[in-house]
């Protein structure tokens, strides 16, 4: 954003010299600037979601061209495009919480997609959840995050179980494989999942305070069957199980995920987003 002069700031002089052809090319070149200014990041990222999730429903993957047109996009945004800053409250701990909270600013939803960030302070953690026919791009927009995350696991042998009940009053566990688990530090590129690979589960822990902006197409939505769920996490050396031959030094890669219904670790709280207004047309 700069700041516009017109021919009419000029002393009056210096205006009456200026030849009738030189003020309408000048006019010219300024309408010119006009048209080619472009529209916030934010609003250049709702208009190229309309476009890429305007066939979006439960399992729909966006096709390459327009997976590559998005990320492009997201990866452009910066802190500031949002209107945050690193000094916000909602990057800080106090001393009174139980668990850090973490702050959700939403931006925009539809039936077709949604957008909004996620605000941790330090140590913040959104546990293991799904994304049940969802494609979801995420940029970190600052600090520092440890993702992990996993595809459930379709692969092995039809014999092979990839389900199992530890116990009568316990729910089953089912076995999935670790596709992400490492730290990622601001500016990277962003991620994307898929409704049945690239990490469709994940869990983010804030190694630092960061903020992180999420696309989810289409969003969650409990009437069409889209609803988040929570998981525990085992180690798949923890139970013994029959008909399963995963190469020892590959076991590490495989998890045991199992449901859970509490949410005693997490805290969110909505809050009002103040970055620049999406305009719909």
């Amino acid at each position: 954003m700069g700041i516009e002069r017109t021919l009419a700031d000029r002393k009056g002089r210096d205006f009456c010299e200026l030849p009738r052809e030189t003020i309408t090319s000048s006019n010219s070149r300024r309408n010119r600037r006009r048209q080619r200014r472009k529209p916030p990041p934010v609003q250049m990222l709702f208009e190229t979601c309309k476009v890429v999730f305007a066939s979006a429903g439960t399992g729909f993957v966006p096709p390459p061209q327009d997976i590559d047109k998005l990320r492009s996009v997201l990866d452009g945004i910066k802190l500031e495009d949002v209107g945050l800053r690193p000094d916000m409250p909602y990057f800080r701990t106090s001393a009174t919480q139980r668990v850090p909270r973490i702050t959700y600013l939403h931006i925009y939803e539809c039936e077709k997609f949604s957008m909004g960030i996620f605000c941790l302070p330090p140590s913040g953690v959104i546990p293991l959840h799904n994304h049940p026919g969802m494609t979801v791009f995420s940029k970190l927009l600052f600090g520092t995050m440890h993702i992990k995350s996993y595809d459930w696991v379709v692969d092995l042998p039809p014999e092979s179980p990839t389900t199992i009940k530890p116990s009568e009053s316990l729910p089953e566990m089912r076995l999935a494989k670790v596709k992400v688990d490492a730290d990622f530090t601001a500016p990277c590129n962003p991620s994307i999942l898929y409704p049945e690979d690239g990490g469709n589960l994940h869990c983010f822990t804030a190694v630092t305070a960061c903020a992180v902006l999420d696309v989810l197409g289409p969003p969650y939505s409990d009437p069409e069957g889209r609803h988040c769920t929570y998981y525990h996490n085992f180690p798949f050396s923890n139970f013994s199980v029959d008909g399963i031959s995963i190469p020892e030094e590959e076991k590490s890669a495989y998890e045991w995920l199992q449901e859970r219904d509490e949410l005693e670790d997490l805290e969110v709280n909505g809050k009002m987003y103040n970055g620049p207004k999406i305009v719909e047309s």
